[in-house]
């Protein structure tokens, strides 16, 4: 049953981008890894090949995709097993700030570049003190004469070492109201008092650039704030639904490549004399596996539907965000279980898929947040 009306030029694409991360990224992945980082090289391959920034607009750049295009990357990426490359993040989380709330000489700016790959972004919400609570920050942001003045810090910040162009939450410390002192800030890489701290050692998502960021008096254009003063954290949440949304596809798709590689495996692997599969005990983890694995592509495929179609699914989209990322871990766990010792060596895919997702439940807004705004909702 298929919920995604997607047409014959979806499926080339797939196509083609299955063969692009074939050739170009996986042959390379082990390597990063190891690193740390990906390479920059690697995001330019990406822009080159058309496949950043797809939803930007023809005039600045882009080829003006629908979401459905940015459903097949995500998906793409999620079966290859690897999260180093952020390009969900970059194009499809970050970049439609700038293409909803920019000037238009921001846009040309900084869009092309963004779409090529010579410009990587990221978005600094996260801090010390303050994680999922928004409305808890406490980087500041001062007007002084045609400038801002940011002070603070930024913690778990993804493309935090290679960005060039971050958007920062910050507050005005004099608005008594937490929602309405929040405003974003266009902050470019280099600017005198913004400085990049180390790269976060992660058990997970190894090769992902996820550093801490330190602004200490680091001045910026006044036109360099996004949208009207005090809109900042109503746009922040506008945007948390595709935020959510990308989370949880790719969190469903690693939980089906799981399920594969373990229904391979387990059809391989000789237990007394027969496969593994050949117990019940396996027939029963597979099958009941496998059902919620179906019941949550079910889920995130009507939400993308939605989501494509512009209509606001928020409380949804938390409730599959906290129901498919807890499923999705629940499957890497009983997968590496059936993998035995096996699956704690890194020379089988599981064990990095096991790593990997346990991020998913926590990142785009703990599964505790989810659970308050869909409580709030009910209770309202």
């Amino acid at each position: 049953m298929d919920l995604i009306p997607y047409t014959e030029e979806h499926r080339i694409f797939r196509e083609s981008f299955r063969r692009f991360l074939e050739k170009e990224i996986i042959p390379h992945v082990d390597a990063w890894e190891e690193d740390g980082i990906v390479p920059r090289w690697a995001w330019k391959k990406l822009g080159e090949g058309g496949y950043l920034c797809l939803s930007v607009p023809p005039e600045f750049g882009g080829q003006g995709a629908d979401f459905l295009y940015s459903a097949v990357m995500i998906e793409e990426m999620a079966k290859a097993n690897f999260y180093g490359l952020s390009a969900r993040l970059h194009g499809d989380v970050v970049v439609p700030y700038l293409v909803q709330l920019a000037s238009v000489e921001q846009k040309k700016k900084y869009l092309p570049g963004c779409v090529n790959g010579d410009i990587l972004t990221a978005i600094a919400m996260s801090e010390p003190q303050a994680g999922s609570d928004l409305a808890g920050i406490r980087t500041t942001a001062v007007e002084d004469g045609d400038a801002f003045v940011l002070n603070g810090q930024k913690t778990f910040i993804s493309n935090g070492i290679n960005c060039d162009l971050v958007i920062v939450a910050a507050k005005d410390p004099r608005e008594p109201n937490p929602h309405a002192a929040v405003d974003l800030f266009l902050v470019e890489a280099g600017t005198p008092g913004f400085e990049k701290g180390r790269k976060l050692d992660k058990i997970g998502w190894r090769s992902q650039d996820t550093a801490e960021l330190f602004f200490a008096d680091c001045r910026i254009p006044k036109e360099n704030r996004l949208g009207p003063k005090g809109s900042g954290f109503r746009n922040l949440m506008k945007n948390l639904q595709q935020e959510r949304l990308v989370c949880t596809l790719g969190a469903q798709t690693a939980a089906e490549f799981m399920l594969g590689e373990t229904i391979r495996y387990c059809k391989e692997r000789q237990v007394f004399g027969k496969p593994l599969t050949g117990f019940q005990n396996t027939q029963f983890a597979l099958a009941e596996m496998a059902a919620e694995v179906k019941i949550g592509r079910t889920f995130v495929d009507s939400l993308i539907v939605e989501h494509w179609r512009k209509n606001s699914v928020v409380i949804d989209v938390s409730m599959a965000k906290f129901w498919v990322t807890e499923m999705a871990w629940r499957t890497a766990d009983r997968c590496l279980q059936l993998f035995g010792g096996y699956g704690y060596c890194e020379e089988y895919p599981i064990a990095r898929a096991w790593r990997d997702i346990r991020i998913t439940r926590i990142l785009a807004g703990s599964n505790e947040i989810m659970k308050t705004i869909i409580a709030k909702a009910l209770t309202k």
